[in-house]
């Protein structure tokens, strides 16, 4: 049990702390970098911001989904998604930094608080575990393709990383659904719109 929390614990700190790594090349390594005004790239910065945030709020829900899932297929599922998260942190870390920015300083908050989320999505059962995932999906790739609509024109290197974490987000929500996800109460779902909203509205500008 104390190696198990150990080993959480370590996760949790490498999340936070140290730089991610990507299997996968990143989807902009081949796209020259563009001239881009003071203020596209403020709003860029703000916009990969929000999105590293909700990478290491994914990490922190799988996790804590992992932790309590049954099922062995849901657990490899949740494993599966976390790991592509890592390559989309990895991508989103490093973006930040060539707008001249930092990642949000309220990671430790929301990765605590998501953290949370998944350890009580997982006690309700596997098919609402799953049904957890699917819809965090879902409404991550509608907040994708809205960033798509959001950023700069001709920042084309941010438009790439974001497409295909869009890509890879629905396909996560594709797997949740074969394996028996159950579809959450509307209640519930507006909930995590809400939390999604303050999440977004905060990290853009800490």
């Amino acid at each position: 049990m104390l190696d198990k929390l150990i080993t959480e614990l370590d996760k949790g700190l490498r999340t936070l702390c140290a730089p991610a790594h990507s299997g996968r090349a990143h989807p902009d390594q081949d796209i020259a970098e563009t001239e881009l005004s003071a203020a596209e790239k403020r709003h860029a910065l703000g916009l990969m911001r929000v999105n590293h945030c909700g990478e290491v709020c994914a990490q922190a829900l799988y996790q804590g989904q992992a932790l309590t899932a049954r099922d062995a297929a849901a657990r490899e599922a949740l494993r599966q998604a976390a790991q592509e998260e890592v390559e989309h942190l990895a991508w989103t870390e490093r973006r930040i930094r060539e707008l001249g920015g930092r990642p949000s300083l309220l990671n430790p908050l929301w990765y605590t608080g998501s953290l949370a989320m998944g350890v009580a999505a997982g006690v309700l059962g596997d098919k609402w575990n799953l049904g957890f995932l699917q819809e965090t999906e879902r409404q991550v790739g509608a907040h994708l393709d809205s960033h798509l609509s959001a950023l700069p024109e001709g920042d084309a290197r941010s438009r790439a990383i974001v497409s295909q974490m869009r890509d890879d987000e629905l396909q996560h929500a594709e797997m949740a659904h074969e394996l028996g996800a159950a579809e959450l109460p509307a209640p519930l779902k507006a909930a995590m719109k809400l939390s999604a909203r303050l999440m977004t509205g905060s990290s853009y500008h800490l």
